[in-house]
């Protein structure tokens, strides 16, 4: 399994939280790669390039994204089924974003979001859970979630650890 991150607006490609997740789905026997965005701060130019990455791949793939990231992530798993999304914070029904309703295809998506996120509004998060029916970590912290990665660490080897699960023939 290819497990490929996004990062936010802007933070880069490989930031504190992306290698700590990174690091577990090393260690779970996943490749994993992390776009660099950092050269545009455009969301659907994003999505572009991302969804050029998903369509080289081979092997099935997760999408980690984290805020811009997280909205990128949901668009191309519209586009083009993937294994599962893991969204943090996720910019969700945002003015100026091209998308506002989404519909991906994927089996699990799992959501963490900061209780004290003053950047990207909680409400989106909870809005787009009760419209797919899928789990949403409120917790403590704020936009970056970086005083909270021990608990965002906790749930995506949690998250990664069902999705392989699922993928291995019975």
């Amino acid at each position: 399994m290819k497990v490929i991150f996004s990062h936010g607006k802007e933070s880069g490609p490989w930031g504190s939280k992306i290698q700590c997740l990174a690091d577990i789905a090393r260690q779970a026997g996943c490749d994993v790669d992390s776009i660099d965005y950092t050269d545009t701060f455009d969301p659907d130019l994003r999505v572009d390039r991302l969804l050029e990455k998903v369509k080289s791949e081979q092997d099935s793939v997760l999408l980690v994204g984290s805020s811009m990231g997280g909205y990128v992530s949901l668009v191309v798993a519209e586009q083009i089924g993937v294994a599962g999304l893991f969204l943090m914070a996720p910019a969700l029904y945002i003015d100026g974003y091209h998308q506002q309703n989404y519909k991906p295809q994927c089996l699990q998506i799992e959501i963490v979001h900061g209780w004290s996120d003053d950047v990207v509004p909680v409400a989106g998060s909870l809005r787009f859970a009760q419209e797919v029916d899928c789990s949403l970590h409120l917790i403590s912290g704020d936009h970056p979630l970086n005083g909270s990665l021990e608990t965002v660490a906790g749930l995506f080897k949690l998250f990664l650890g069902q999705i392989l699960h699922r993928m291995v023939p019975s």
